[in-house]
């Protein structure tokens, strides 16, 4: 992905967005998240995971505490959230035209990294039309 946060340019591969994603989802769930978490969440082993994490960390994107609890960042929060939003309403839009619910939400996470903001709007605003 890349974005322009207050002229700045960034550059996340759709790996980051997918940890950033699940680090939200779990901080939902709990208010301690650690890596061992995100590990059996997304079925990797745990060296992979705290490799992704440190490039994370690295790019500002999230901060540990003393325990070892994973927060997102501000930034880190904001992308995490423009996916997520993404996965749910493109599995929603899926869904609503026909598709299987597993196969609309496994779908929808390969499209979400690859979309381009002008789309998703627009189909924002039609599945907001068509309630």
């Amino acid at each position: 992905m890349t974005d322009n946060i207050g002229g700045v340019f960034m550059n996340l591969k759709e790996s980051g967005e997918m940890y950033l994603e699940t680090i939200l989802i779990l901080s939902k769930k709990s208010d301690s998240v650690r890596s061992l978490d995100v590990a059996e969440y997304m079925g990797f082993s745990k060296p992979s995971v705290s490799r992704a994490v440190g490039i994370l960390k690295n790019g500002g994107y999230v901060v540990t505490n003393e325990h070892g609890h994973l927060f997102l960042t501000y930034e880190g929060k904001r992308v995490a959230e423009k996916i997520y939003e993404r996965h749910t309403l493109l599995t929603e839009f899926l869904i609503r035209i026909g598709v299987d619910k597993q196969q609309a939400s496994e779908d929808a996470c390969r499209m979400e990294h690859i979309i381009s903001d002008e789309t998703f709007e627009a189909m924002k605003k039609y599945a907001k039309l068509e309630k």
